[in-house]
């Protein structure tokens, strides 16, 4: 049985864990009766699955699921941890659109087998072969959430009436890393549009929408979904944008990426719009000058982080960040859920606003 009290929030970690250990076994196997081949594309997702990872979306999905009456079961810790197969995908191809050389603390994928390629000297260009792999590796991962998801064992009629809702999710995913794709080459400078990214691209995927998928589940009360969506859209929000700084002024042994990467990537945050927004016209020449330059040095940074900070745009979002988290925590008030999924919920708000990496 899982614990209730929010201190205990690990313990569903390690049952997701678990519950991701078993499945990734069996899929090896099956990548492996196609082909030894496959090995290392079995290794690097194991890994990439298994050696880190906050467990926020399924932990999201599991209390909601709780907050709508559902019971401790181990079926909706299972359908719950597919989330992070959603979650591998959209970082593997993140990774690739970002050219982004690490993700916790390791080669990111598309890297991984670019390396690969080397190391067993074949022919052709190692990049491309390093990022056709980690494309299809991130395919790979959102058919499994689907399998991981409809082999959970919960009931048919269950999961029929949450695929809506599992579709949306995967929809509005996939239109906001669009729509992020486009901000970069737009130079976004709107705060408005950068917000937008923000929530279909992370915020909805993160929160709101495990806490519908897990309610649905279990047959949640509209009114309990409405209370969902008054948490868990601030609350998703407040993560993208904690996120965005941490990507600017993270501590790389926290984050698990260099210091400033977000910067050579030329991310066009709600931090950047904001600090574009407010910028003097010697500042502005400064973003313009440095914003997106992939071999941006640690000087160059500094200076950057300097203009950011300047401009006042770090304090105006940290500010956000504190309004959406009280925002959130605030409609658990009178949320018609179960009393200890609201502590829980509680708790998980100040761990998805508040952490460092």
């Amino acid at each position: 049985m899982v614990p209730t009290s929010p201190l205990d929030v690990a313990d569903l970690g390690d049952r997701v864990h678990k519950s991701l250990e078993a499945f990734l076994g069996r899929q090896a196997a099956t990548l492996d009766a196609i082909a030894e081949d496959l090995g290392p594309v079995a290794d690097a997702l194991t890994g990439f699955l298994l050696d880190g990872g906050k467990r926020l979306r399924p932990a999201f999905c599991y209390w909601g699921w709780r907050g709508a009456g559902g019971a401790d079961t181990d079926e909706i810790v299972t359908a719950a941890s597919c989330l992070e197969l959603l979650h591998a995908c959209a970082l593997i191809h993140d990774d690739v659109m970002d050219g982004s050389d690490t993700r916790r603390g390791k080669p990111a994928v598309h890297r991984r087998f670019a390396m690969l390629h080397r190391g067993e000297e074949w022919l052709g260009d190692a990049e491309s072969f390093g990022r056709s792999a980690a494309i299809l590796l991130g395919d790979l991962c959102l058919i499994w959430a689907d399998q991981m998801f409809n082999e959970s064992g919960l009931p048919g009629d269950a999961r029929l009436r949450a695929a809506p809702t599992y579709d949306a999710m995967r929809g509005e995913l996939m239109a906001g890393q669009y729509l992020d794709l486009l901000e970069q080459v737009l130079g976004g400078r709107d705060v408005d549009r950068a917000l937008r990214v923000a929530r279909y691209k992370s915020a909805k995927y993160t929160i709101e929408r495990p806490l519908h998928l897990g309610g649905i589940l279990a047959g949640a009360t509209p009114q309990a979904l409405d209370a969902y969506t008054a948490y868990g859209l601030p609350l998703g929000e407040a993560f993208q944008l904690r996120d965005d700084v941490l990507g600017v002024f993270g501590d790389p042994a926290q984050t698990g990426k260099p210091a400033g990467d977000d910067l050579r990537e030329g991310k066009r945050t709600v931090l950047i719009a904001t600090a574009v927004t407010r910028a003097s016209a010697g500042q502005a020449a400064v973003v313009r000058r440095l914003l997106g330059d992939p071999g941006l040095d640690d000087a160059g940074v500094q200076r950057l982080r300097e203009v950011i900070a300047e401009t006042g745009a770090l304090d105006h979002v940290e500010r956000l960040v504190e309004e959406r988290t009280a925002e959130a925590t605030a409609a658990l008030a009178g949320a018609p859920i179960e009393d200890d999924a609201r502590g829980v919920l509680a708790a998980l708000a100040q761990a998805a606003t508040r952490r460092r990496g």
